[in-house]
């Protein structure tokens, strides 16, 4: 069953962040990752929600997900954006076949 992680960011220092987005893309590949969604515009339709830059990752499934966030290939990427960025990230299962 597939898995989603919706990522919200707001970048605090953009040369890091920049280094991240070399960094991140081949260990979301290593793990069955890829990104549906990267930092395009975001509208807001309804409530309060203002998100800088959002992203949207698929995994084969939630378990491998959590491998990814977990891995040896990201964590020197993870520490460099949790030092550049502020994070909100969840990870939600898909219940049937996407769109």
């Amino acid at each position: 069953m597939s898995a989603f992680v919706i990522v919200e960011i707001e970048v605090r220092e953009q040369e890091p962040y920049e280094e991240y987005k070399r960094l991140a893309p081949p260990s979301i590949k290593a793990y069955g990752g890829r990104y549906l969604v990267r930092g395009g515009r975001a509208e807001t339709f309804e409530g309060d929600w203002r998100p800088k830059r959002v992203v949207v990752l698929e995994f084969p499934s939630l378990e491998r997900a959590r491998q990814w966030l977990e891995s040896p290939e990201y964590r020197d990427a993870r520490a460099m954006r949790q030092r550049a960025a502020t994070t909100r990230m969840i990870a939600v299962e898909c219940l049937g076949t996407p769109i």
